[in-house]
């Protein structure tokens, strides 16, 4: 009796490693998602940013859930704060009602819009992926400060030194999903 039951135990392991093994791209694909496709394709284009980096951008703020709150309040799916969000939309002319802000944040359009043209200015600003994701998830005055004081460099290149365990951690987590994005949607 207990030999049959390892057979059938080993019989279900290699059934397993055999469907991961065949349908792996499409596994990664449901864990990977391009949900909000059309959108991101608007604002990938109008703010040229790669739409691999905004799809793990979204990935690591709120798991493509559009209703995400944070536990410091930021909103939606690219989690922004709501001052962060009213700053860059006057900014940048882009329509937002200050009055409901929180609405507005949960709009899918809405939030996509600011979050990428917010990425976008970070991106110009620091000039590399690595400091603008370190800006994004701490802020733009603290990451100015540790380039200030030496904590890390402005190109990047000793993002291991992030004193902030969250952020360190966050800008690795992008970086790694974008590379998975890039592989698994390479055209």
């Amino acid at each position: 009796m207990k030999y049959k039951k390892l057979c059938i135990i080993l019989l279900l392991l290699v059934l397993i490693i055999v469907f991961l093994i065949v349908f792996k791209e499409n596994l990664l694909k449901i864990i990977y998602p391009k949900t909000y496709n059309e959108v991101v394709a608007i604002y990938h284009d109008k703010y040229n940013i790669d739409e691999n980096f905004i799809f793990a951008l979204i990935k690591a703020e709120s798991n493509f859930d559009n209703d995400a709150v944070s536990h410091s309040n930021a909103l939606g799916l690219m989690q922004l704060m709501e001052d962060t969000a009213k700053d860059v939309a006057l900014k940048n002319n882009i329509e937002f009602n200050k009055k409901n802000a929180k609405e507005e944040l949960f709009d899918v359009y809405k939030n996509i819009e600011i979050g990428t043209c917010y990425l976008s200015a970070l991106l110009q600003r620091y000039n590399n992926k690595e400091v603008a994701l370190a800006a994004y998830n701490a802020g733009i005055g603290t990451v100015d400060e540790w380039i200030n004081s030496g904590i890390i460099k402005s190109d990047g290149s000793d993002i291991e030194n992030i004193p902030y365990k969250e952020t360190n951690n966050y800008v690795r987590k992008i970086l790694r999903d974008y590379e998975i994005y890039e592989k698994l949607y390479k055209e």
